[in-house]
């Protein structure tokens, strides 16, 4: 969800200092083993308003329940376990977080050996409910734009397109986010709510689910989406490096891996990465059928002659007439507008400017979805974002009744956070680069069986797809080619709101999970 300006997709994908963890099942036993440090990838309430983690009832016991669905014309079978995974400070034994987690594990199969996912998204802030319900769970809400307001039924259906068939599935929910609790009061929030910590949280229970699952002879994966295809390299290398746990294969949906190489206020690099989904979304607003293959022209202009009118700088006329020119014609502004930017093109003037003429504005999740603009008449558009936040409601009452009246697992005077903006706002990115290149270059040079997914739509402008391409050019040859595989789909950032692009994306992470 998941879910993938700068600012907002900082506040969108999250980092704090290292959390030395010990993981338990929330049985309130002592902690058995214990993580060492690591060495050197909304509707919060207000925190008055919310209740403290030791006035909420302690979180049901897990539950398990049975259940049936069809896949392709045949059942599938599967087992569910919504429960939770309970952290504690590994030099006191203090109770740290319950983490909730749902588990669905196909009944056919020998669990032993079966591959088994871990499922989170981003936000930072967000729970899974945006892959769980939209993409790879056994049921599916519909996310397309004509379903992307509040008040779309939160109603669910088979989801023939479930990752359940080849892979048993663990979604986990980050502390502060869905049912997962904080118990460790401030201080302890404070880290979680950081990089560093919410990657020992993440691989701490990765490591314990695996160990008291008793699948430690199962192929291991990991999907992200957005702030989740960061965070995603990074639990790997833990994993492998501090939890001694190793990973077969990471899935990262939508993902920025470098924020500092492509996010700084004056840098010429996101104009270049943004100019093909500009492109793509103005010729399907056109009624165009658009796929990369088309783009070609656009990615050979932007990393060409483009990228070198920008470095030369704002103080040739002929130089800003002749990019905005052409930038114009591929974005489909009007050419006057583009020429006062200098044909640097930010993200909400495009998403304002491409159906001015209907005050209507687009969404960054995915630029050829619509909503009514609010202020038309203002400087600045005060839209909330149409695919983001129309979706909102639903997902989250969609997860509710799944908890509630298929899995049997109520939590009682709780609220189930599908976004906590607290954790969003005060996200500690820590003190050096923002990136997880570094993590996915060291994670698939240590293991050489590794491989990698990455996913993303060509409508997104939040995190366009030829960021991701420019930095995936950087990275050293592996070997086997498919190792690293690059994969775009019609749609935006919740491409998998697509149906077809949702079938394709299942058939991919296929061929890098079952071999």
């Amino acid at each position: 969800m998941n879910c993938l300006t700068v600012r907002l997709l900082a506040a969108s994908l999250l980092l704090a200092s290292p959390l030395p963890l010990a993981a338990q099942p929330a049985d309130h036993e002592a902690a058995s083993q214990q993580t060492q440090p690591r060495g050197s990838r909304g509707s919060g309430a207000p925190e008055a308003a919310r209740p403290s983690a030791e006035r909420l009832k302690p979180l049901p016991p897990d539950s398990t329940t049975r259940h049936t669905i069809s896949v392709d014309g045949r059942p599938l079978s599967f087992t569910a376990t919504a429960g939770t995974i309970r952290l504690y400070d590994a030099q006191q034994g203090n109770p740290q977080a319950d983490i909730a987690t749902l588990a669905f594990r196909r009944d056919d199969s020998k669990a032993e050996t079966r591959p088994v996912t871990f499922v989170f998204n981003g936000g930072p802030g967000y729970a899974s409910g945006w892959l769980n319900l939209g993409a790879i769970g056994p049921w599916r809400l519909r996310m397309d734009a004509e379903a992307a307001y509040p008040s779309a039924p939160p109603i669910t259906v088979e989801n023939a397109e479930t990752w359940l068939d080849f892979t048993d599935l663990v979604f986990i929910d980050p502390p502060g986010t869905g049912y997962s609790r904080i118990l460790g009061g401030d201080e302890v929030r404070k880290r979680f709510f950081g990089v560093d910590g919410d990657i020992d949280v993440l691989a701490a229970t990765i490591r314990r689910w695996v160990e008291e699952n008793d699948r430690m002879l199962s192929p291991k994966f990991i999907a992200g989406e957005s702030y989740g295809g960061f965070r995603a390299p990074k639990i790997a290398h833990a994993l492998q490096t501090d939890q001694g746990l190793g990973i077969n294969g990471l899935v990262l949906i939508s993902p920025v891996l470098d924020f500092a190489r492509f996010n700084s206020r004056l840098g010429l690099f996101d104009n270049v990465a943004r100019l093909p989904s500009y492109a793509a979304t103005a010729r399907q607003l056109k009624g165009q059928s658009v796929t990369r293959n088309d783009l070609a022209d656009v990615e050979a202009y932007a990393r060409g002659d483009y990228l070198a009118d920008l470095m030369r700088g704002v103080k040739d006329p002929a130089v800003i007439d002749r990019m905005s020119h052409r930038v114009a014609d591929l974005t489909g502004l009007d050419f006057d507008t583009v020429r006062k930017l200098g044909a640097r093109v930010p993200v909400q003037v495009f998403l304002r400017e491409i159906d001015r003429k209907n005050a209507r504005v687009g969404s960054q999740y995915d630029a050829t979805v619509m909503g009514y603009d609010p202020t038309p008449f203002a400087p600045r558009s005060g839209a909330d974002d149409q695919m983001r936040l129309g979706l909102h409601a639903p997902i989250t009452q969609a997860m509710v009744a799944l908890y509630h009246d298929k899995l049997a697992w109520k939590v009682e005077s709780a609220r189930y956070l599908f976004m906590n903006e607290q954790a969003s706002r005060q996200w500690d990115w820590g003190h050096g680069q923002a990136e997880a290149v570094g993590d996915l270059r060291d994670a698939m040079a240590l293991d050489p069986h590794m491989r990698v997914l990455v996913a993303q739509g060509l409508t997104d402008v939040v995190t366009p797809y030829f960021e991701t391409q420019m930095v995936l050019d950087q990275m050293p040859d592996y070997g086997a080619a498919n190792r690293l595989r690059f994969r775009v789909y019609q749609g935006g950032h919740m491409f998998y709101s697509r149906d077809d692009s949702r079938a394709k994306f299942r058939d991919d992470a296929r061929s890098v999970i079952v071999r």
